[in-house]
Order: structure tokens, then sequence, then C-alpha cells
């Protein structure tokens, strides 16, 4: 099984978050799908040092002040998992540029959920909006379709499967 380390952050404006719709990279597993910004971790780096390198390559931005928020597991049919260190940042300095990888937009919190969104995404973005303490999140994913979730260790009821919990909606 290959094992895969990541980081995410969203970075805050107000009410808003930095989005980024993946739309241009070749053979990419989150094409069309938006999400914060981040990446693979390069050999060496700690989860701060990812976070710093990615947030700057993919917005032109240098954070000043940030939250680790919580690890994510993502299990897939595929044979991968990755190990995924959720961040919020408040603060950075610098000028956004175009992304590579596809299109940043602010986007109001409130209007998140009716974006393309992977269905896990949907549980640790309102576990963010909540002001969840540091968590760990398992998403289990069978052909791309969330199967099992579980928040520090116990189950979460997903949708159509027993009653709705944080996950509701599809992505």
């Amino acid at each position: 099984m290959t094992i895969i380390n990541s980081s995410l952050c969203y970075l805050e404006r107000g009410g808003e978050y930095l989005m980024l719709h993946r739309t241009k990279k070749e053979g990419d597993l989150n094409h069309d799908k938006w999400i914060g910004v981040g990446g693979k971790f390069e050999p060496g780096e700690s989860p701060e040092e990812c976070l710093l390198r990615e947030c700057r390559e993919e917005t032109g931005l240098r954070l000043t002040e940030w939250r680790y928020r919580g690890i994510v597991t993502f299990v897939s049919d595929d044979s991968v998992c990755e190990y995924m260190h959720l961040f919020t940042a408040t603060a950075w300095e610098g000028e956004q540029h175009e992304s590579d990888e596809g299109e940043l937009a602010w986007i109001e919190k409130r209007r998140l959920y009716a974006l393309t969104l992977w269905e896990g995404d949907r549980i640790f973005l309102r576990l963010l909006e909540e002001g969840a303490p540091f968590f760990s999140l398992k998403l289990v994913y069978t052909e791309d379709r969330l199967t099992s979730a579980a928040l520090n260790g116990r189950a979460l009821a997903l949708p159509g499967k027993g009653e709705g919990t944080r996950g509701q909606g599809n992505g």
C-alpha cells in the first residue's frame, strides 16, 4: 500500500475561504473539485514546512499566521492511503498570483456546500466552521464514493446510511 503525506490549507478572509478549482493539471485525482491549497510532502518536510511551501507555490502568498486543525486519513480502494495535515491561515504577505493547478477564488463559507466537493471534505469543513478542537478524521472511499467515516475513532453515520451527520450532501 502506498502512503502519502500532504498538507491542505484554507486561507480565511472575513467570511470567505480561498478555494482552488482544480481544472488545469493532467490526470488530477481532484479534477473539477474545489479544495483548499496544498500538496504532497517533499522528503524530510514537516507538515508546517509543506504547508508554507505549497501555499507559496500555489498562491504566491507567504503565510504569517496559521493553525494546525487536524489530520485526515484517506483510505481508498486504489491502494493509496493519505495522511492529510489540515490547516487554516488568517494572515499572509505578498500578492496573490494565478495557480498552475486551477482557478483560485474567494468563496463565502456559506456558499461552499454548493460547490463540487469531495463528500468527506464536507465533514471536515463543518468541523472547521464549528471551531472543533484538533481532530482525527478517517474517510474511506470506494470508487470515489465515501463509504465510511470516523471522527476521533468513532464511526459517523453517512447520509443515506442511517441518521445524517456532518457530511450531509454529495460531492
